[in-house]
């Protein structure tokens, strides 16, 4: 099983022994989570980790079309806790970001376009 904070700070350049930022980056991921719940992503009744024991499969289950959380949640934590230099950058990760709140929201909620091709 993949640690949820292990990977999201692999993937924010910091190694897996170094602790000193696990506490900001618990903050951010768990901010995000709750922006997931408000989408209707993920437990109805929200989601918060408190260490590196909690795993994706904790989170997303069996839901193998939300994969793109992990992502998602990646973007966005990375904007909070560590913002590139150049507004270009920026302005791309939120066009993802963006495209990632609208599939993930059309991935739980069908009538919202779930489904359709494009």
């Amino acid at each position: 099983m993949e640690s949820i904070l292990t990977s999201i700070k692999k993937l924010l350049g910091i190694p897996e022994e170094y602790e000193q930022f696990d506490t900001d980056v618990i903050m951010h991921i768990n901010s995000v989570f709750s922006i997931l719940t408000q989408l209707g992503v993920g437990p109805s009744n929200g989601f918060s980790i408190e260490n590196k024991e909690a795993t994706w499969h904790d989170f997303i289950g069996e839901e193998s079309g939300i994969e793109m959380v992990k992502s998602y949640i990646h973007l966005k934590v990375k904007l909070l806790f560590d913002p590139p230099l150049s507004s270009a950058v920026i302005e791309a990760m939120n066009q993802m970001i963006k495209e990632l709140e609208w599939r993930l929201n059309a991935a739980v909620d069908p009538s919202k376009g779930g489904n359709q091709n494009g």
